[in-house]
């Protein structure tokens, strides 16, 4: 009982953790740097509470299944909001169930191994969410049309970032995102897999 209801915690605690990771169309002069860092705490927060949940019960599935608890969460938070006055399209796509099967499979295809779960699974995971998170971007309403909808205090001038450069790989948000998720999220999907064996 004490599992499951920790399995409950983390899943209300991860959707709490992301929920706003939808917002970084709000912030338009900042929108690269913050889809980078709100793509690095989707990722974290998935694999953590996936790789807890999908070692604690030993049956592949089980991360996306968590991925699913995480999206219906979100919509229903959202769907709150919307009813107070805000946007409901910025982040509506079930981003974390494709990220989640890939950590199912690479549990399933290496017949349970925990440790190919935490290496191949955690770089599968966070090489593809920023990636699904940038579909999920493009598919949104316009971020100049919402941030004009719904303004936002003017950033000081030291503040404002300079213009990313197109077509280089290190100002890419995507690549940065999947570069710095994939080292990371093997560090969570290791917490994930040792949250079983308190």
């Amino acid at each position: 009982c004490t599992h499951y209801l920790f399995i409950v915690v983390v899943a209300v605690n991860s959707t709490l953790l992301t929920i706003n990771a939808g917002d970084y169309i709000f912030y338009t002069d900042w929108a690269w740097t913050s889809f980078v860092v709100f793509s690095i705490s989707q990722t974290l927060m998935l694999t953590v509470g996936a790789c807890y949940y999908l070692t604690f019960t030993g049956v592949p599935g089980t991360a996306t299944y968590y991925a699913l608890i995480m999206t219906v969460y979100t919509w229903i938070a959202k769907g709150a909001w919307f009813a107070l006055g805000y946007p409901y399209d910025f982040i509506v796509t079930p981003v974390w169930l494709p990220s989640a099967m890939l950590l199912d499979l690479a549990y399933w295809a290496t017949k349970k191994n925990k440790h190919s779960l935490i290496l191949f699974g955690g770089v599968l995971v966070g090489m593809s969410l920023p990636l699904f998170n940038m579909v999920n971007l493009i598919t949104v309403a316009d971020p100049l049309e919402t941030a004009f909808k719904y303004p936002r205090p003017t950033l000081p001038p030291y503040m404002t970032p300079i213009e990313p450069q197109e077509g280089k790989f290190y100002n890419s948000p995507v690549a940065l995102g999947a570069g710095a998720g994939a080292v990371l999220a093997c560090t969570f999907a290791a917490l994930g897999c040792k949250l079983t064996t308190w």
